[in-house]
């Protein structure tokens, strides 16, 4: 898969996975990420290898991530998406949606899902909606998973 850059004033969306600063995604992930606080670095490192990666950037700083699971084909899994606090207000994660939907690998999938506790806004402006049928749906989570885990 070729890897895409694309800027935009001053900001850089890329895919390029040798560009992620896998410290401070892990940083961000681990300590202010509600949906995966303490994750362990090796798990960040591992997400990311087995996964299509924007990272976001200010110059050399990264400044936001998002990760997505896919087959390519059929369905694709949106996580860990973040715009550092200070960067918010700017349009860049309406900017990182449009990159990911547009995306030219993850065109024509019948399902994208993901989960959020609060950034729905963002996401229905990009089709998204509430599961249309949840008596269909099953999961297995463990939301206590990397605390009780030993790495």
């Amino acid at each position: 898969m070729t890897d895409l850059t694309l800027f935009k004033d001053r900001f850089c969306i890329s895919t390029d996975k040798m560009k992620l600063d896998i410290e401070s995604v892990h940083e961000f992930l681990s300590t202010k990420a509600y949906w995966c606080l303490n994750i362990p670095k090796e798990t960040v490192r591992k997400s990311i290898e087995n996964s299509l990666c924007f990272g976001v950037y200010d110059g050399d700083k990264q400044i936001g991530f998002a990760r997505v699971i896919s087959d390519f084909s059929t369905i694709a899994y949106l996580g860990d998406v973040y715009i550092l606090e200070e960067y918010r207000g700017n349009g860049l994660s309406k900017w990182l949606m449009e990159i990911i939907m547009n995306h030219p690998e993850l065109q024509n999938l019948r399902r994208w899902i993901l989960l959020t506790g609060d950034a729905h806004g963002l996401y229905r402006q990009f089709g998204w909606n509430d599961i249309a049928d949840p008596p269909k749906w099953m999961e297995k989570h463990d939301k206590n998973v990397y605390s009780n885990k030993k790495y």
